[in-house]
């Protein structure tokens, strides 16, 4: 059985990024109204989100994949050492959707399948990560939600005390693209930490 690669899915993160930011570039040229703009940079965080969650949740099907001991040891269960990508999923998803609450609560859900000495959760962890993370948490749940609860939380993180929408304040002075550029160095992170 083959197993996956951490390495490739950075690179697909990386890849997916990258499209990102040119369809943050196509908006720019397309000669859209102020508004449609913030809506389109609302469907650019969602989409930045998206990959995000898709690359963590792909870089803990490659952890209990390659070595089924890290959640046999969290669970303490003993799972086999062979599995396929599909149970591994479905044993980190339980079948649902993949959710986690900001940089921490990230980290938390990824120590509940591998511990905290994996290169994973090493990388998570590193604080040049953690503005990135938990901005666009924050930015995404604002752009899905648009409760007054969630602009709270991004007001917070983004240390302002006004925007109009989560596009509405990325598409501006650039915002959006150093943020796929802190999430393309996430990327580069962990494809030099995954070990294959």
């Amino acid at each position: 059985m083959k197993k996956k690669s951490g390495k490739k899915v950075a690179q697909t993160f990386h890849l997916d990024l990258v499209e990102i930011e040119t369809f943050m570039d196509e908006i720019d040229q397309a000669g859209l109204g102020a508004h449609t703009t913030s809506w389109a940079y609302d469907a650019a965080l969602l989409k930045m989100y998206v990959a995000l969650e898709r690359a963590m949740l792909d870089c803990l099907v490659v952890a209990v994949n390659n070595d089924s001991s890290t959640i046999s040891a969290s669970s303490g269960v003993s799972f086999p050492k062979h599995m396929s990508d599909e149970v591994c999923e479905y044993l980190v998803t339980g079948g649902d959707y993949f959710d986690f609450k900001g940089r921490d609560g990230l980290i938390k859900v990824l120590k509940d399948f591998v511990p905290g000495t994996h290169w994973l959760v090493i990388t998570v962890k590193d604080a040049a990560h953690t503005s990135a993370l938990n901005q666009l948490v924050a930015l995404r749940n604002y752009a899905a939600h648009e409760s007054p609860s969630s602009k709270r939380k991004a007001l917070a993180l983004i240390g302002q005390k006004r925007m109009g929408t989560a596009g509405s304040w990325s598409k501006k002075q650039g915002r959006a693209r150093r943020l796929t550029a802190d999430l393309k160095n996430l990327a580069i992170a962990i494809e030099a930490a995954a070990p294959y």
